[in-house]
């Protein structure tokens, strides 16, 4: 009796003081979106564990078709499923695409989260964004803001999708006794980050028009926004790192953040790329563009008292993924 009753406990409020709960060896582990910018981070962290990895491309599995998606976990029996499948991008793309944003992202987490209970998963792990908390969320932002006010409206699409998501998650553990869990990793960047001008992150946007600007010699690069908005950065392998041990120590579908608890302004982070690509002309602000949230850094500290923080700095992460991105 007293097992389950510091079982129940567990779940309930996802206390993580405990030894590990959780272990990836010799399970066949499901990374969902494994080919993109999280995902692909997740596979080179697992590589490390005594796992059984299992992708599937979009040519063979399509992850908004429901029936497919069944079908696939009936052939491949996974016992870990890491959901970082998604349409994803930036400011532009969110404004550009609403319907295919928001239709697109409900129909892979209900189909992936969907079949995770009903074929028997042991462990599922449900990647969010920070763009789930309101617009002018008390910073830095806590778990505890969801819900509480309005989202950004240039993004919305996206950010309703998320939360959705990670109710889905919730409602999961909650009414089947899922060990499901929720992730909101601050805003992403480093390798397998797209450079497609309207697919963009923002960290790969400025790495890409830098770096062509230096090659043509111009004499300035135009960026959106006033370059005042302050953001966080996030590794990518720092997230899939976190992520893992998350997995291992942490069993409740209550939402952890995943960040460095660190922000700077766009501009700020604009020269910095500047830098570290070498270009040496003029950074121009073009204010008539949107800057979207004044300000999105997340509060960490539920993710510190649980054992887990960011090891790789700003500077050092965009140098390696401008290495990576000459490399392409």
């Amino acid at each position: 009796m007293l097992l389950k009753f510091l079982i129940l406990l567990v779940q309930e409020w996802g206390f993580s003081d405990m030894d590990t709960v959780f272990s990836h060896e010799g399970k066949k582990v499901y990374v969902a979106g494994h080919s993109g910018l999280a995902g692909s981070a997740l596979v080179r962290r697992l590589a490390g564990e005594k796992c059984t990895l299992l992708t599937a491309s979009h040519s063979e599995l399509d992850l908004t078709n429901q029936e497919a998606v069944s079908q696939w976990f009936i052939s491949n029996s996974p016992d870990v499923v890491y959901l970082a499948a998604a349409t994803a991008g930036g400011i532009h793309a969110n404004y550009e695409r609403p319907g295919e944003f928001i239709y697109n992202n409900l129909a892979i987490q209900n189909n992936v989260v969907h079949a995770s209970y009903i074929h028997g998963v042991k462990k599922l792990c449900f990647l969010g964004s920070s763009c789930i908390y309101p617009r002018l969320a008390p910073q830095p932002m806590t778990e505890k803001s969801l819900l509480t006010g309005s989202l950004d409206k240039h993004n919305v699409w996206y950010a309703v999708a998320k939360i959705a998501g990670l109710m889905l998650v919730d409602g999961y553990s909650k009414q089947y006794g899922c060990d499901f869990i929720s992730v909101m990793p601050a805003n992403l960047y480093g390798p397998g980050d797209k450079y497609t001008e309207k697919n963009s992150h923002v960290v790969a946007a400025l790495i890409k028009r830098f770096h062509e600007a230096k090659l043509s010699n111009d004499a300035s690069v135009s960026i959106w926004g006033t370059g005042n908005a302050m953001r966080e950065f996030l590794h990518c392998d720092d997230m899939a790192d976190a992520c893992v041990y998350l997995m291992e120590n942490y069993t409740s579908p209550d939402i952890v953040n995943i960040g460095t608890g660190l922000d700077l302004s766009i501009k700020d982070l604009a020269y910095l790329i500047k830098d570290v690509v070498g270009f040496e002309g003029n950074v121009v602000f073009d204010t008539s563009k949107p800057d979207g949230m004044p300000r999105k850094v997340v509060d960490v500290s539920k993710l510190q008292s649980i054992g887990w923080q960011s090891k790789i700095s700003l500077r050092a992460g965009i140098a390696s993924t401008y290495e990576e991105y000459l490399r392409l």
